[in-house]
């Protein structure tokens, strides 16, 4: 059975209402398997809330939850693959 390559990602997310935390949440749970971390700055000041997460992923894996991410309303989201396949 052949290995399916991965990239190594990062999504950055900006949460501008706070009702769609949730459903991130929930799609980030979704993923798992392929997070290799994440963290989250609450930032008060202005009311929201940004949240990286790095994952190492078939290119079809990123593109699914980014895209799905991007759908979500309330939120804004951007992300950048190394150029290095695992």
């Amino acid at each position: 059975m052949e290995e399916t390559k991965t990239k190594v990602a990062l999504i950055g997310i900006i949460v501008e209402d706070t009702e769609a935390a949730e459903q991130v949440n929930e799609l980030l749970h979704t993923f798992q398997e392929y997070i290799v971390g994440r963290m989250g700055v609450p930032y008060r000041e202005k009311g929201i809330s940004i949240i990286s997460v790095v994952l190492d992923a078939p290119e079809a894996k990123i593109s699914a939850l980014s895209g799905k991410l991007g759908m979500v309303k309330g939120i804004r989201v951007k992300s950048m693959m190394a150029k290095i396949s695992g």
